[in-house]
C-alpha cells in the first residue's frame, strides 16, 4: 500500500513538474508590444507522410486559436518548415490541414525552405518586418528556442514577441514530463552555444 501510495505521489509530481516547467517556458523571452498587426508563426515537424502529422496537426491548432480575438487588424498565419523526407514541405502540409479540415479562411504565408529551427527563424524573418506583434506557436520548450533564436538574429524583432496559445494546462499531461527533459536539454546547449558566440 505504502508502495503505490509513493508511486502515485511521484507521479503526480512529475506530472505537476513538466507542467510547471512548460508553463513557464511558454512565458519566456517575451517583448512587450501592442499595435495593429499580428503574425504568428507556427514551426513544422519532421513530416514523412503525405499529409501533416499528428504533431503538425497539434501545432497548426495551437497556431489559429493563437490568432487574437481582441480586433487586432492585418492578422496572418505564417507555416514555416521545408521538405525533410523528399514529399511536400511541412508548411504546405500544415496550411493544407488549416485550410481543409480546419476551414481557417485568413491570411496564409508558406515558408517552405527551412529544414531547422535556426533556419525558420532566418526564413520568416522578411514575413515579420512589418508586423507590431509576433508569437511562435509551438511545444513551449521548441517556440522558446525559436525565440531565443529571433533575439540572438534581429533584437528588435524580438522586442515585438507575445505568448502564442500553445500552452494549456493539462494538454499534452503524459508527455510534459518528457518535454521538460527535452526543454533543459536544449537550454543548456542554447546557454553553450551563448558562450561560444560572445567570445
Amino acid at each position: 500500500m505504502r508502495r503505490r501510495t509513493g508511486l502515485a505521489i511521484a507521479g503526480a509530481a512529475t506530472l505537476a513538474w513538466g507542467e510547471w516547467l512548460n508553463w513557464r517556458w511558454s512565458r519566456a523571452l517575451m517583448g512587450n508590444s501592442g499595435g495593429d498587426s499580428e503574425a504568428v508563426v507556427v514551426l513544422g515537424y519532421q513530416n514523412p507522410q503525405a499529409t501533416a502529422n499528428f504533431i503538425n496537426r497539434w501545432r497548426v491548432r495551437a497556431g489559429i486559436r493563437s490568432i487574437a480575438a481582441d480586433g487586432v487588424r492585418g492578422n496572418r498565419v505564417i507555416f514555416s518548415g521545408g521538405t525533410t523526407s523528399g514529399g511536400a514541405a511541412e508548411a504546405q502540409l500544415m496550411a493544407d490541414y488549416a485550410k481543409t479540415v480546419l476551414a481557417f479562411d485568413g491570411t496564409v504565408l508558406l515558408e517552405d525552405k527551412s529544414t531547422t529551427t535556426w533556419e525558420n527563424i532566418t526564413n520568416v524573418i522578411p514575413l515579420l518586418e512589418d508586423v507590431d506583434r509576433i508569437k511562435i506557436a509551438s511545444q513551449p520548450a521548441h517556440a522558446l528556442k525559436a525565440r531565443a533564436y529571433l533575439r540572438r538574429q534581429r533584437p528588435d524583432l524580438a522586442r515585438r514577441l507575445v505568448r502564442a496559445d500553445d500552452y494549456r494546462p493539462g494538454e499534452w499531461m503524459v508527455a510534459k514530463p518528457l518535454l521538460a527533459l527535452y526543454g533543459l536539454w536544449m537550454l543548456r546547449r542554447l546557454k553553450a552555444d551563448e558562450r561560444k558566440f560572445s567570445r
